[in-house]
Formats: structure tokens, C-alpha cells, sequence
């Protein structure tokens, strides 16, 4: 099932329960997926992967805003944001503890052959499958912390 499917069914559940929260963030989504879809040089229908790109990336605007919200006190639209971020994630894969992202990366590492902060490129080429199991960030920082010697 398409996650445009499961988004349409999940916007009638929403509607019927009369969730006007749940009913925004799922519009918001399916209006993501809908762009997309209609971008030229794309035939009308997004692949698994591209489709788990769109919700990664709107997840991670929502980590952002309600950061930057946080710091600013702004207490009534950070909780909107987690809110949103909480309907989102219902339709990302599990996302890995720290640990998991850890053991993940050094066997990434040993994979290529990886020995210092300069192979961090062959690392992260490796890495890309752990693109929808864990923010690109984290990734980040583990690979550079592991291949420093840390």
C-alpha cells in the first residue's frame, strides 16, 4: 500500500473523529506527496524511497521549528509542532536507538575499510541506508566521532 493510500485513509479516520490537528497534519503531508507528484520529469507516481525522503524531510522540519521554538518560550507552537511531528513519525520506519546507529556504523566502517577522519566520505557513501532510520545529523556525528578515534 502507497503511503498516499494510507495518508488518505488516516485524513478519513482523522475527519471522522473530528481531529482537526491530525486533519491538518496529514493535509500537509498529502499536499507534500501531491507536489511531488506533479513535479516535472516525475511520471505521476513516487517510488517507496522518494516517498520516505518527503516525510523524512517534513519530520525534520518539525525537530527544527520545535527547537527554535523551545528557545523562544514559544511553549503554544512548540506543542503544535510536536504534535505534527508525533502524526508524522506514525508513518516513518522505527528510528534507531543511539546504540543501534552505533553498531550500524562501525560495521559500516569496518565494511569499507575505514581507519581515520579522512575516509569519512567512503562512510557516509555506506551510510545512505540508514537515511530513513535515523537523522542524517546523528549519523553524522557518530561517523566523525568513531573514525577521530573516539
Amino acid at each position: 500500500m502507497s503511503l498516499k493510500v494510507k495518508i488518505d485513509a488516516a485524513i478519513k479516520t482523522a475527519m471522522l473523529a473530528k481531529d482537526q490537528g491530525k486533519l491538518l497534519a496529514l493535509r500537509s503531508i498529502k499536499s507534500l506527496i501531491l507536489l511531488e507528484e506533479t513535479k516535472e520529469g516525475v511520471n505521476g507516481q513516487l517510488s517507496e524511497e522518494a516517498e520516505m525522503k518527503l516525510l523524512n524531510k517534513a519530520a525534520k522540519q518539525r525537530r527544527d521549528s520545535l527547537e527554535i521554538f523551545k528557545t523562544q518560550g514559544r511553549s503554544d507552537l512548540a506543542e503544535k509542532e510536536q504534535l505534527e511531528l508525533g502524526y508524522i513519525e506514525e508513518f516513518l520506519p522505527k528510528q534507531l536507538s543511539a546504540e543501534e546507529l552505533e553498531i550500524k556504523v562501525k560495521e559500516i566502517i569496518a565494511q569499507v575499510g575505514a581507519s581515520g577522519p579522512g575516509d569519512m566520505g567512503k562512510v557516509m557513501g555506506g551510510a545512505k541506508a540508514l537515511a530513513g532510520l535515523a537523522d542524517g545529523k546523528a549519523i553524522s556525528d557518530i561517523v566523525k566521532r568513531l573514525l577521530a578515534g573516539g
